[in-house]
């Protein structure tokens, strides 16, 4: 299939610059794949409309400050994206501008700001994609806990402000944990809040975290021509022991409905479920689109994504590509907001 018939026009005004004013405060479109009816909720709607006793599944990824601003040797600006750590101070990173930060090259962390110095930068290698392996040297060690020190939030490119002090906690889940390496947070996840998940678990819902380190993909966008042609980057995933226990067997004979927090749990469960067991740790380019069928959830929650996008594409995996068209018209018509700190839809019987 072409790309180009994933696209839609989307108001530039509907990219969401700021979250709601409440986490649950978010409007909710549900679709149901199975009948193709929808209908207009909102976040707090969740325990009333997820069947009870569904498995709930999220991602618990940390997003981690990994952003850093650079001044480079000559006084130029830069900037690097540490995708993940490679040990010893070293990182996997995304470095602009790349023709300037070749190896051998070295530069500043400054604070965008005060222009403060914060750390050194060693560009060390090229890798494949055009990334680079980098060196951060700091006088307060080099794990992630001081890349979070000197870092800033690394809000998606169409957001168009630096990280504030709202960012801070509201591009967080409430659920994250301390682990993890993620430069983008999962976004279903933020609408939730202790007292929905309380709400949800008084439903019989279990709460059953996963953990997807979300990686470059989310912000490289299709440039393919086709589905076949478009390569996914590699992302790590783990699924905890008691998380395991508790899926494998409803996946096996499907006795309860399992509803997957988001496109990253949902990726990770396809990619780690062998049809008897779930891998506890791996990789996975997983790319569900049209002819996929779902072996782990039966619905999704999820938040809304740009045109000709992997994540719409996705949609169309579960929605089939004419009734994802006409749900996220709707979603247009009735000024929904888009991505990251948009609003949501939760799709029922995807697995069908």
């Amino acid at each position: 299939m072409k790309r180009t018939a994933f696209g839609f026009d989307l108001p530039q005004e509907l990219i969401a610059q700021h979250p709601a004013p409440a986490r649950d405060g978010a409007r909710l479109l549900v679709v149901d794949a199975r009948t193709g009816a929808w209908s207009h909720r909102t976040i707090r709607d969740l325990p009333d409309l997820v069947p009870a006793h569904s498995l709930c599944v999220p991602n618990d990824v940390r997003v981690r400050h990994a952003r850093l601003f650079l001044r480079r040797a000559g006084g130029g600006a830069g900037e690097a994206l540490l995708l993940r750590s490679l040990g010893a101070g070293v990182f996997e990173a995304m470095v602009k501008p790349g023709a300037r930060l070749k190896p051998g090259a070295a530069a500043t962390v400054v604070d965008p700001q005060s222009e403060a110095h914060l750390a050194r930068i060693e560009i060390l290698e090229t890798l494949p994609e055009g990334l680079r392996a980098v060196r951060v040297s700091s006088d307060h060690g080099l794990a992630w806990d001081e890349i979070d020190r000197i870092g800033r939030l690394p809000l998606p490119p169409y957001i168009d402000h630096l990280a504030e002090a709202e960012d801070e906690t509201r591009y967080q889940t409430v659920f994250a944990a301390r682990e993890g390496e993620a430069v983008a947070a999962p976004t279903a996840g933020l609408h939730f809040t202790p007292e929905l998940i309380a709400a949800l678990q008084a439903q019989g819902c279990g709460w059953h975290p996963v953990r997807l380190h979300v990686g470059l993909g989310t912000f490289r966008p299709m440039t393919a021509e086709t589905l076949a042609e478009h390569a996914m980057h590699e992302e790590r995933f783990e699924v905890p022991e008691a998380t395991a226990a508790a899926l494998e067997p409803v996946l096996q004979d499907r006795s309860r409905p399992v509803l997957c927090i988001g496109t990253t749990a949902l990726r990770t469960l396809e990619g780690a479920w062998d049809g008897q067991a779930l891998a506890r740790a791996g990789s996975t380019r997983i790319f569900i689109q049209p002819g996929h069928r779902l072996r782990t959830a039966d619905h999704l929650l999820t938040n809304f994504h740009l045109p000709e996008s992997t994540l719409f594409v996705l949609i169309s995996a579960l929605l089939g590509l004419d009734l994802a068209q006409a749900a996220y018209a709707e979603a247009v018509r009735e000024r929904y907001r888009f991505f990251s700190y948009g609003d949501a839809m939760l799709i029922l019987n995807a697995r069908v």
